[in-house]
């Protein structure tokens, strides 16, 4: 009897002294939305695994997991663009993992082959222009190196991961020699040197310094928004196109997820990694970002609907925006694409 009481004495000791690990799963994200915040929280709220989340941009969370090698305590690595992922691909610092869920929801052309990364939603990149300057915009991205665009065009620097996956596009469905006779096409045709952000190019049609730009959808859709200086004043005189919809289709980037090499908590980032994919966040992310889901059937948010339908390509994998980066900024050096 004494000996029972001393075992059951040891027991409560132990249960009051040994803590309760709480689930959790670490999340480095280059994603700097605060409505990201909404997803999060709303994950903890149905599985009890809380989120603890680093901010940084992409290249400086790459060297993080590099550094920590397999110390480090991230679980997922998140970024706004498949040529980011491709570099953390190339320092060796995620794992392939298999989730049913995922295959079932995301297309393959969304999918990276091997595993490696899944598209969470996308981001479409449109021809913009000067309604009152222009009369018949350019129809495709291969139109933008047409001479008759002179002086015309304005676009975000070489250096710019949106322009490189562009480029990578372009390599996989023209060839190599034509991407670069494009490129240096669209060298010859612009306005002025690369400079800004996406929304700086917008900004050039309604000075007139740009008749032809090109952006990311959900700049433009911030316009509408609310008040963006040099944008919403004269939003109403820009056009769009939608890029080679009797080819290909208009060339779709991706905010991409991937789970880490080093992952301490593979079984709570799976259990993320398909939230991510569910139809709650697949709504959050077009509806607070003008994003397009990358789930088939989810509704897009009005901001999108005003652009209209478009066919986006499908015969291109996104994959081939990370295998063909070098290649790409290559010709970005060579033809003088600053």
């Amino acid at each position: 009897m004494q000996s029972l009481k001393a075992a059951i004495g040891i027991t409560a000791t132990l249960a009051l002294t040994t803590p309760v690990l709480a689930q959790e799963v670490n999340v480095y994200s280059s994603r700097h939305y605060d409505s990201d915040n909404a997803l999060y929280e709303e994950f903890t709220n149905k599985t009890g695994i809380s989120v603890n989340r680093i901010e940084a941009d992409a290249d400086e969370l790459i060297a993080r997991l590099t550094a920590e090698g397999a110390n480090s305590p991230a679980d997922v690595f998140i970024t706004v663009d498949v040529g980011r992922m491709a570099r953390a691909e190339e320092a060796g610092v995620l794992q392939a993992f298999t989730s049913g869920s995922i295959k079932d929801r995301v297309p393959a052309h969304l999918r990276h082959p091997d595993d490696l990364w899944f598209g969470l939603s996308q981001r479409a990149r449109i021809i913009f222009y000067a309604k009152d300057r222009v009369e018949t915009p350019p129809q495709t991205y291969e139109e933008l190196a047409d001479p008759k665009w002179q002086g015309k065009v304005c676009i975000r620097s070489s250096s710019n991961v949106y322009n490189q996956s562009l480029l990578a596009s372009l390599i996989e469905a023209n060839g190599a020699e034509a991407a670069k006779d494009w490129a240096a096409g669209v060298v010859a045709n612009m306005a002025r040197p690369p400079q800004g952000g996406d929304t700086d190019q917008l900004r050039g049609i309604v000075s007139g310094e740009c008749d032809v730009v090109v952006a990311n959808n959900y700049y433009f859709l911030r316009g509408f928004d609310g008040d963006v200086d040099g944008l919403t004043s004269g939003i109403e005189g820009i056009g769009w196109v939608w890029p080679n919809q009797d080819g290909r289709g208009a060339h779709v980037n991706l905010a991409v997820a991937a789970m880490t090499a080093a992952a301490p908590h593979p079984d709570e980032a799976t259990a993320l990694l398909e939230f991510l994919t569910g139809d709650f966040a697949q709504t959050q992310f077009a509806r607070d970002n003008h994003e397009y889901p990358a789930v088939e059937g989810v509704a897009g948010d009005e901001g999108t609907a005003r652009l209209g339908t478009f066919k986006a390509d499908t015969t291109t994998n996104t994959s081939a925006f990370s295998r063909n980066a070098t290649e790409a900024q290559a010709i970005f050096n060579q033809v003088g694409w600053n």
